[in-house]
């Protein structure tokens, strides 16, 4: 069974540091060129290369990325990323595949914050996972006019993941580019930073330990779309958001700041769920009140930002009852939010 989680000063002190360090530094993304497939013809740029999924783009993907950023400047060539649209594992066994942590424009969206140049989106198909790893070098990699390939310890590549570091060096000093790989991230208490604990994460309902995985509060984003309109006859209208995820990696009630409604961020209250009370569906959904706020959402694309884990899902007797713990649970939303500590929260957000 899952445990209701009670915030208290400490993790709502480290999830604000996580928001403001966040928010205060990705505020300026640049331009990023976005280009999906294999490359026809050699890029005009020369460029310093990662290759990986990306899924949730953690602390560890964020050091990967600075390393390329950072050759990039001392090569004087553009920095790209090259990710997979959908995830190989979703290709292979989609029933058996990870849950998504984010969607592609998410991904998209947090590789231009971090300021990368070029992002090669490669469709994982069936002609493309067949690839052996020489042709997969020569028209992925050399293909793409590269001079430098930064790749985490445990990467493989090519039909039946038979590529490896070694494969790779030897293949560009052929084609004139060097390789080096990068160990794996660990957070302070010696645990290596993966797309997989930070699922694990998630799904315990830790979010604050999540932002720091991260390095800035867990997002989900999605356009509002039209639902039931039951939220409304409790007197809790909600916006309906449209999940691009596979299954999301947490459940429950939130605590949320909402960016997308206002000029500035709006507070709510999120839940995801299949919403026993009010259906027997398995559907998910996501739907966000957003307090202290008026107005009409539909067809606006909003980013939902999880603060602090609230309770989790319950199914009770009737309406009346459902109705008095949603007002229950914004009562400690407000609480949260007012708090000393939570308050930096509200400042320079992105």
């Amino acid at each position: 069974a899952q445990r209701t989680k009670t915030y208290n000063h400490e993790s709502s002190y480290l999830i604000s540091l996580a928001f403001f360090f966040y928010a205060t530094h990705h505020t300026n993304a640049k331009s990023m060129l976005v280009a999906r497939g294999l490359p026809r013809t050699l890029p005009a740029h020369s460029l310093a290369l990662t290759i990986g999924n990306f899924d949730g783009l953690h602390l560890g993907h964020r050091a990967l990325l600075a390393n390329v950023k950072a050759k990039a400047a001392e090569l004087a060539v553009h920095s790209c990323v090259m990710t997979f649209e959908p995830h190989p594992r979703e290709f292979f066994s989609p029933h058996a595949a990870p849950t998504r942590l984010s969607s592609l424009r998410e991904k998209l969206e947090h590789l231009a914050a971090e300021g990368i140049d070029r992002v090669q989106v490669m469709p994982f198909n069936k002609a493309f996972s067949s690839l052996s790893p020489d042709v997969f070098i020569e028209r992925a990699i050399a293909g793409l006019n590269t001079k430098w390939v930064l790749i985490g310890d445990d990467f493989r590549f090519g039909a039946k993941r038979a590529g490896d570091f070694a494969a790779l060096s030897a293949a560009g000093t052929r084609h004139g580019f060097a390789v080096e790989a990068m160990p794996t991230l660990k957070s302070a208490d010696g645990t290596r930073v993966s797309s997989s604990l930070l699922r694990e994460v998630l799904s315990a309902g830790d979010v604050e330990r999540a932002a720091t995985l991260l390095g800035r509060p867990y997002r989900i984003s999605g356009r509002v779309m039209h639902g039931d309109k039951i939220g409304r006859t409790l007197g809790f209208p909600t916006a309906n958001i449209q999940m691009r995820h596979n299954r999301p990696p947490l459940s429950g009630i939130f605590a949320v700041w909402v960016h997308g409604a206002a000029a500035q961020p709006v507070l709510g209250a999120a839940s995801i769920g299949v919403r026993p009370t009010v259906t027997q569906s398995n559907e998910v959904r996501f739907e966000v009140f957003l307090l202290d706020f008026s107005g009409d959402l539909y067809g606006r694309h909003l980013k939902v930002d999880f603060m602090t884990k609230i309770r989790p899902e319950e199914k009770y007797q009737d309406m009346e009852t459902l109705a008095q713990k949603i007002a229950a649970d914004v009562a400690q939303i407000r609480g949260f939010f007012t708090s000393p500590l939570s308050r930096i929260t509200t400042s320079g957000a992105p």
